[in-house]
C-alpha cells in the first residue's frame, strides 16, 4: 500500500523537529563556544552514513505530574549504533540544548536500551555526558531512572568496554555513571564533574570554594583521579575515543586488535643500553624505555596527570597489544604510594578482563614510607596490586631494570605473583631493602670501627649489592628467567608474547574474589 502524502509529510515534520534538537539559535551558541552539539559529537564518532538511531521519536512523559504536555525532542538524548574504524559501537549523547539534557524516565530508558544492546551485541559503549542532572519535576521517577542506568553500567562491567566523555555538566548522582565505566575523558573547558557544587558545600559546611577547585578537568585528572584523559575540546575527545578503541577488543570474549605479522622481526636496540643511568639513584624517564619497546614508539598513556610515580598505558610489541605498568623514577623515586597502587591495580584488572597481556617495568625502592601513608591505609591499597596481579591470567612479563626492593618487588608482578617471564638487566638489584639501609643494619660494628665511615659504608654497600642483591643470585634461584642486556629487551618480550598467546589458566570456581577495597 502506498504511503499518503499526508503521512509522509507528518513523518518528515516529526523527524525535522527531533533532528533540530534545541533549535538553530542554541546550536549557534554552542558553535560560538567552539563546542559541538550532541548530534555532531556522534557524527564525529561514527563513520559517515553508519549511524542508526534508537528512539528518535521518544516523547517526554508528563501524565503523572499535572503539567502541560510540551515537546522535548528525543527527550534530551540521542542514542544508537554505528561503526568506528570498521567496528560496531553503541553510543548515547545527551543534548544540553533540549531541556538542559536533564534525565527523566524516557531519557534514561533510551540510554538503558542502548546499554542493553551493547551487552547483547558485545560491542563497546560510548557515552557523551552533558546534562543539568535529574529532571526535578519527575521526582523519584528520575532517581529510579538513574539507578537503572547505574545497574546496567555494573552489569556490563567486564563484558564490553565502557567509555565516558564528560563534555558539559555532570553533577550529583549523574557523576556516578561515568565513575562506573572503564575510561573517562573530560574536556578542559565547559565541563564540570562533582557531587556537591560550591554553593551546597558553602551552605552545609561553611567552606568557600570554586568550581575550579572541585569540578574542573585539571582537578579531576591530577588530584581526584576520577578521569583518565583531558581533551582540549570535543573533537579531541572523539579522537581520544578512537585511539583508545584501537587498543581494545569489542568484548571480553575477543582478543584485542593485534597486528601480528607472520614473521617476527628480531633485532637489538642499542639505544636502550644508554637510557638508564649507571648511578642507581639517578632518575630517568621510564616513558623513554616504553617508547623504545612499543612498536613505532606508539604509546597511549592513561591517567598521566594522576599518581605520576607510576606510568600505565597501551602499546604494541611485535604487533601484540599490551598494557604497560612502569615505575617512574622521576617522581617520588618510583616508590609505590596509595594513589599509585590504586591506579596500577585497576589498570591491571582492566587488562586482564579484556585479554590484554601485561608488561611490567620495575625500578622501585619500596612502598612510600610516612605517617600520612600509613594512617591512610597503604597496607590496604598496596594489597590491591598484589590481588590484581595474582588474579590475572593473561600473559605477564616483568622486566627488572634497576631496584626491586621489599614488598614492592612482589607487588610489581614478581614470579610469585604469576609472572610468566621475569627478565632482569645486569643493573637490577633484587633484595629485601636497599644497600645503604641494609649496611646500617647488618654492618653496624664495622661502620663504628671505621676511620672513614662514609668510605666504609660505600664499600660495604657495593659488597652487599654483589652478594645479596645481584640479579644472578635471583636467576640462580629461578626467581628470574634470564639476565639480558637492555638492548635485547624488545626482542625478548616479543618472543615471549608470541609464545604465550595460547596461554590458558583456570582458577577455582567462585563468584569473584574479595579485593581489599
Amino acid at each position: 500500500m502506498a504511503i499518503s502524502k499526508a503521512l509522509a509529510d507528518e513523518l518528515e515534520r516529526r523527524r525535522a523537529v527531533a533532528l533540530a534538537g534545541g533549535g538553530e539559535k542554541k546550536a549557534e551558541a554552542r558553535h560560538a563556544e567552539a563546542r559541538m552539539t550532541a548530534r555532531e559529537r556522534l557524527e564525529a564518532l561514527f563513520s559517515p552514513g553508519t549511524f542508526q538511531e534508537f528512539g528518535l521519536h521518544a516523547r517526554h512523559n508528563t501524565r503523572h505530574f499535572g503539567m502541560e504536555s510540551r515537546e522535548i525532542p528525543g527527550d534530551g538524548v540521542i542514542t544508537g549504533t554505528g561503526f568506528v574504524d570498521g567496528r560496531p559501537v553503541a553510543a548515547f549523547s545527551q543534548d544540553f540544548t533540549v531541556s538542559g539534557g536533564s534525565l527523566g524516565e524516557i531519557h534514561a530508558k533510551k540510554i538503558c536500551h542502548t546499554l542493553d544492546h551493547a551487552g547483547k551485541a558485545g560491542v563497546p559503549i560510548i557515552g557523551f555526558n552533558d546534562s543539568g542532572g535529574a529532571r526535578i519535576q519527575e521526582g523519584v521517577g528520575a532517581l529510579s531512572a538513574y539507578g537503572q542506568v547505574f545497574y546496567r553500567n555494573v552489569q556490563l562491567s567486564g563484558v564490553v568496554p565502557q567509555i565516558s566523555v564528560i563534555a558539559g555538566p555532570c553533577a550529583g548522582g549523574a557523576a556516578y555513571s561515568p565513575a562506573l565505566t572503564d575510561f573517562t575523558i573530560m574536556t578542559r573547558e565547559h565541563a564540570q564533574m562533582f557531587i556537591c557544587g560550591p554553593e551546597v558545600i558553602r551552605a552545609v559546611t561553611g567552606q568557600a570554594t570554586s568550581m575550579d577547585e572541585i569540578g574542573s578537568a585539571e582537578v579531576q585528572a591530577s588530584v581526584a583521579g576520577n578521569i583518565h584523559f583531558i581533551a582540549e575540546d570535543d573533537a579531541h575527545a572523539v579522537a581520544l575515543v578512537h585511539r583508545l578503541l584501537s587498543f581494545l577488543p569489542s568484548n571480553n570474549m575477543m582478543d584485542p586488535p593485534h597486528r601480528i605479522e607472520p614473521e617476527l622481526a628480531i633485532a637489538d636496540d642499542p639505544v636502550l643500553d644508554d637510557l638508564v643511568p649507571e648511578d642507581p639513584k639517578a632518575p630517568f624517564d621510564c616513558r623513554k624505555v616504553i617508547e623504545r619497546l612499543a612498536d613505532e614508539g606508539d604509546f597511549l598513556e592513561v591517567m598521566a596527570e594522576f599518581a605520576a610515580n607510576i606510568v600505565i598505558g597501551f602499546g604494541r610489541i611485535g604487533g601484540i597489544v599490551v598494557g604497560f605498568v612502569a615505575n617512574q623514577p622521576m617522581v617520588k623515586a618510583g616508590a609505590l604510594d596509595i594513589d599509585a597502587s590504586d591506579k596500577a591495580a585497576r589498570f591491571v584488572r582492566f587488562c586482564n578482563i579484556f585479554n590484554i597481556p601485561l608488561v611490567t617495568l620495575v625500578d622501585v625502592p619500596g612502598f612510600l614510607p610516612g605517617v600520612h601513608e600509613e594512617r591512610r591505609g597503604i597496607i590496604r591499597h598496596g594489597a590491591k596490586m598484589l590481588f590484581s596481579y595474582a588474579s590475572s591470567t593473561v600473559p605477564k612479563i616483568t622486566v627488572i631494570m634497576r631496584k626491586a626492593y621489599g614488598g614492592a618487588y612482589i607487588a610489581m608482578c614478581s614470579q610469585d605473583m604469576g609472572a610468566d617471564r621475569v627478565l632482569a638487566w645486569p643493573s637490577a638489584e633484587i633484595a629485601v631493602m636497599g644497600a645503604e639501609g641494609a649496611v646500617n643494619i647488618l654492618y653496624r660494628k664495622e661502620l663504628s670501627e671505621a676511620e672513614d665511615k662514609r668510605a666504609k659504608a660505600k664499600e660495604l654497600a657495593e659488597e652487599y649489592r654483589a652478594e645479596f642483591a645481584s640479579p644472578y643470585l635471583s636467576a640462580g634461584m629461578l626467581f628470574v628467567s634470564d639476565v639480558i642486556q637492555p638492548r635485547q629487551t624488545r626482542s625478548a618480550i616479543a618472543l615471549a608474547l608470541r609464545g604465550l598467546m595460547s596461554k590458558r589458566e583456570t582458577r577455582p570456581p567462585k563468584k569473584h574474589g574479595n579485593i581489599p577495597l
